[in-house]
């Protein structure tokens, strides 16, 4: 769970008390200088017997507690992360990037959206551009929700084959088109088909302040092997520091997701964005 504070004394203090307790805590900055605590391995309290609700059914909220506090942290801007590339970042913290590429779709991403709502689950989006400039209203839900969003380039076409002067139309006009809808600059790219060359990367990340991310965990859900077999993949591919990778205008997609992510919620991960997963490289 997550707890923002606005002065330094108070996180220190709450990390300090946390510590006694044999808590885990690690500190980062967000875009207007607030602290922001992470904090893991709280002691577990004994549970008492699920309620019910009018219906006469035991409540299955657990997974929406465990999600953590409704506070989102104002989006950061400028260059990300001081390397090109990320597949996965280094921590030994239950830290993993939910991404969605190639919408929005106008059914699907909607229920997307209500699912990670109703669990307080924060996602990246991977918008193309043309679909980004069709439903600019599912955009704005996005960032207005906590959601991230990146560069997917405004065609999806394969990178490498295309000219320097032609990545560069693909990534402006899509940059230009989710700034426009959201106010919200991305702050990173996925090349389409994860096509892109080492230099490719290099002179993105120069030109754009874009890392190209990549992803640990791909169950292939395009080949639509069924939802039970996506969310299974996930799960036994989740590390801490990964980067999931799924399609939301896969409707199968979207019906794996409640399952993938309760259980990925009942191991104790923490879903958060690229931004701030790629933010705590190499801490905890």
């Amino acid at each position: 769970m997550r707890f923002p504070f606005q002065a330094t004394c108070l996180a220190s203090a709450l990390s300090l008390c946390l510590s006694m307790t044999g808590c885990q805590t690690t500190t980062t900055k967000t875009a207007d200088g607030r602290d922001e605590v992470f904090v893991f391995g709280a002691p577990k309290k004994k549970t008492s017997k699920p309620k019910k609700n009018s219906k006469g059914k035991k409540d299955t909220d657990s997974a929406t507690q465990m999600a953590g506090s409704n506070t989102v942290p104002p989006p950061a801007t400028g260059p990300l992360g001081t390397k090109d590339s990320y597949s996965s970042i280094k921590t030994n913290l239950p830290l993993v990037a939910l991404t969605f590429d190639d919408g929005p779709h106008p059914e699907n991403t909607p229920r997307l959206l209500d699912l990670l709502k109703s669990r307080n689950v924060k996602a990246t989006f991977y918008v193309v551009g043309t679909n980004a400039q069709r439903h600019p209203g599912i955009l704005r839900r996005m960032v207005a929700e906590g959601h991230e969003i990146g560069n997917h380039t405004i065609t999806h076409g394969n990178l490498t084959k295309m000219t320097p002067d032609a990545i560069r139309k693909e990534l402006k006009t899509s940059h230009q088109t989710i700034l426009s809808a959201t106010g919200v600059a991305p702050r990173s790219m996925r090349p389409p088909y994860g096509a892109i060359t080492s230099d490719q990367k290099a002179w993105i990340k120069r030109e754009f302040g874009y890392p190209s991310i990549m992803w640990s965990v791909d169950p292939e859900d395009w080949k639509r092997p069924g939802p039970s077999v996506v969310a299974s993949r996930l799960v036994s591919g989740a590390r801490p520091g990964g980067i999931l990778l799924v399609h939301d205008i896969h409707k199968p997609t979207i019906d794996a997701m409640p399952s993938a992510i309760d259980q990925l919620l009942g191991k104790g991960f923490q879903f958060i964005t690229v931004s701030q997963l790629v933010a705590m490289d190499g801490k905890g």
